[in-house]
């Protein structure tokens, strides 16, 4: 089997992960809504801009340093909230955040994380964002926010756009439960994966480590994050709650889950450090737009007023320097940081960082655009594809 020092790029640690993982966990990370148009069209769309090099340009120095969400980071991609890292690797949500300190840049941390708050904040004195998913129960929300304040979190992101959860068709034909159970369907690619089984049984159990005291039994829906927590999100949310939770919070906050020039403006209005263009990389609604087809027209109708981050088919190093010129102040991932957890552990997360942040140099120093500022429209070519 290849080690990961043998994987170039996003869809070698893609192929190792899927590997080592077995088939309905592969599935999920790898997995979206209905017929994953939405999934595909996020990374497609980048196609449809070409980059124009700048020639006889000066770029022995490359500066790729940005500050979001009151965030100093070394280069402008920022690692995605996932929930349950530690279904896919023993070390979970620990190593992540090692690997982004290592990396110079902002770790995520997911509600329904495996992981609590301070154990992630104990782990690494890197930045930190808390992502919170608004429930029925406003008090789990508030006392969420107020162990993140307790931590020393950063930032916090509402993500807004999970009200109901999106149809995921792969998890109910590979039988994906949570947590992972032992059934007729999937027994034999678990017993394909035996050392994924072996650190299954030998660590310490697999739980929503932030919500556990809240939850009186597990979950054993097929493709759910949860009886409990699916049954928890709150169809009810609006702008008027987060206002509040900007309000409780009281720090950098971003809103994840906007797709429309409308909200754009709305979150601006309302407050927002941030918003963060977002479909939820195409595992809620699909048909929706991929982010880097709508961020020309939230940037023109927002930029300056608020930070733009791109969340969503981010494969390549040429995807951020598109991104980035067309008014995005950083872009975030998540599956290919999930592909190198899940083919290394630590190691494989920041090997991905690694290859990645080589790759937006590298494109740099080609395209002849010495700083992130230096990144604008000169710097493409739209295409009709």
């Amino acid at each position: 089997m290849p080690t990961i020092n043998r994987c170039y790029n996003v869809n070698d640690f893609r192929e190792l992960a899927r590997k080592k993982l077995p088939a309905p966990l592969f599935h999920y990370i790898d997995g979206a809504a209905d017929d994953e148009y939405t999934k595909h069209r996020n990374t497609a769309a980048f196609e449809r801009y070409q980059l124009v090099p700048s020639i006889l340009q000066d770029v022995t120095n490359i500066d790729m340093r940005t500050r979001v969400l009151g965030c100093d980071i070394d280069w402008p991609v920022i690692l995605a909230p996932t929930g349950m890292s530690r279904f896919f690797h023993y070390q979970g949500e620990t190593a992540v955040a090692r690997a982004a300190q290592s990396s110079g840049t902002l770790y995520s941390l997911s509600t329904v994380s495996t992981t609590t708050i301070e154990d992630v904040a104990a782990a690494t004195s890197g930045p930190k964002l808390f992502q919170l998913y608004a429930l029925r129960d406003d008090s789990i929300n508030n006392e969420l926010i107020e162990r993140c304040k307790a931590a020393n979190y950063d930032a916090l992101c509402l993500t807004v756009d999970t009200v109901v959860q999106g149809n995921r068709e792969r998890d109910l034909r590979t039988g994906m439960t949570v947590p992972p159970a032992l059934t007729l369907k999937s027994f034999a690619s678990f017993a394909a994966r035996p050392q994924w089984c072996y650190r299954y049984l030998t660590s310490p159990a697999l739980q929503m480590a932030n919500l556990a005291h809240h939850i009186s039994e597990g979950s054993t829906e097929v493709s759910s994050l949860g009886s409990y927590i699916n049954g928890q999100f709150d169809r009810a949310l609006n702008w008027n709650y987060a206002e509040k939770v900007i309000a409780r919070w009281s720090g950098p906050f971003a809103i994840k889950g906007i797709l429309s020039v409308e909200d754009a403006r709305k979150a601006a209005a309302m407050g927002a450090s941030a918003i963060i263009i977002s479909n939820h990389g195409g595992r809620q609604l699909d048909s929706v737009p991929a982010p880097i087809e709508v961020l020309p027209e939230i940037a023109d109708a927002v930029g300056g007023q608020v930070e733009i981050i791109l969340d969503g088919g981010v494969r390549r190093g040429t995807h951020v320097l598109k991104a980035l010129a067309l008014g995005a102040t950083a872009c975030m991932m998540g599956r290919p940081y999930l592909y190198g957890l899940a083919a290394g552990g630590q190691a494989g997360v920041e090997r991905v960082l690694e290859l990645l942040r080589a790759e937006i140099e590298r494109g740099m120093i080609l395209s002849g655009r010495a700083s992130l500022a230096d990144l604008n429209d000169s710097v493409l070519r739209r295409t009709d594809s």
